[in-house]
């Protein structure tokens, strides 16, 4: 991506900021600096043991391809256009540590098509985190001496119930999942250390905080049960989104060019870094189809859809869509400041 930019005339930084894998490219508009700054982003992420389930290839590609539209009717605007490289969504919230290095800084408005099986602008992505959590005790015979262990399975298996149990209370915005991914080494020794991966999410963003809380009371009570220690480590936070109507209405108008009507609301939602970038800077997640059929995200249907003609078609559309929707903002910074204004929420919202 980085070389392919460069070609066009971007000046290409690759490292930048702390992500060996993130990379930015910059290009002044031809009638000058002095204007609005537009970032164009590419994601590029895997599943492991699945590939391009979330379809990652086309939100990478499309993300060129709207940098090299732009770079072609360069003399057409003034303002600056930020291709942002952005790493690590599906675990690290690679956007996140872009954000802390200062890489949206000074963006006036960020765009990101996602690949789906329907075509809409607006969703509701959930805040989430992944955890990590170790239980520590003591190993031993479990047949000749098992008193003088401190079995730390048992504290696992605590943890389970006591989620499986508090999901019963648990709003339906909610959901917490999670695996054993270390679980002993043999039958006959009582486990001395096991690690479970888990992730807790919430559509409501304060909610999720008091999530966050109970789920740390729950691994320590487990921890007690069994006479084990244990430790908990946050990663990877993605937030809820902050959809930016002033974008998303010209994002709509330009689909509706093409034939592209908005579906509305996508009811099934999971989480996405991009949702931390809307709340530093005015954004859009739209999705764009690649299928016919209703095919869930991370499956091997939608990875497989992911490299169709029909896919390339759509990564096609997304980048000049993103192109466009680019353009409007460089060419009208009345455009630029209504989006900031709804940000502040210093407007009402249009429509």
């Amino acid at each position: 991506m980085a070389e392919a930019i460069a070609r066009h005339g971007y000046a290409v930084e690759h490292p930048v900021g702390s992500l060996a894998t993130a990379l930015r490219g910059r290009l002044i508009g031809g009638l000058g600096p002095d204007g609005p700054r537009i970032g164009v982003l590419a994601e590029y992420d895997a599943l492991p043991g699945l590939g391009h389930g979330c379809g990652h290839n086309t939100m990478a590609s499309s993300g060129v391809g709207a940098a090299i539209a732009l770079a072609a009717v360069r003399d057409a605007w003034a303002g600056e256009v930020v291709f942002l490289g952005t790493p690590a969504e599906e675990r690290g919230s690679g956007k996140e540590i872009m954000i802390r290095d200062g890489l949206f800084e000074g963006l006036d408005a960020a765009l990101l098509f996602h690949p789906c099986d329907r075509n809409h602008v607006e969703s509701a992505p959930l805040a989430s985190e992944d955890v990590s959590i170790v239980f520590t005790g003591e190993a031993s015979h479990a047949a000749s001496d098992p008193w003088r262990g401190r079995n730390a399975l048992d504290a696992m298996i605590a943890l389970f119930v006591s989620v499986g149990l508090w999901r019963q209370q648990l709003p339906t915005h909610c959901r917490v999942h999670g695996i054993i991914s270390e679980g002993g080494t043999a039958a006959n020794i009582i486990p001395a250390r096991t690690r479970a991966w888990f992730m807790i999410r919430s559509a409501d963003q304060a909610y999720y905080e008091v999530m966050k809380a109970r789920f740390r009371e729950l691994c320590q009570a487990a921890a007690m049960a069994a006479g084990v220690e244990v430790e908990v480590e946050f990663s990877g936070l993605a937030m809820t989104m902050k959809l930016n109507r002033e974008l998303a209405a010209r994002w709509v108008a330009n689909a509706e060019a093409y034939g592209i009507v908005d579906q509305g609301m996508d009811s099934s939602s999971g989480s996405t870094d991009m949702a931390n970038v809307s709340w530093v800077v005015p954004a859009i997640h739209p999705e764009l189809a690649i299928t016919d059929e209703p095919t869930v995200g991370h499956s091997i249907e939608f990875r497989d859809a992911a490299a169709r003609p029909r896919a390339d078609r759509t990564v096609l559309l997304a980048a000049t869509l993103v192109a466009q929707t680019a353009i409007d903002l460089l060419a009208d910074p009345a455009l630029v400041a209504a989006a900031w204004r709804e940000f502040r929420g210093e407007a009402d919202r249009p429509g």
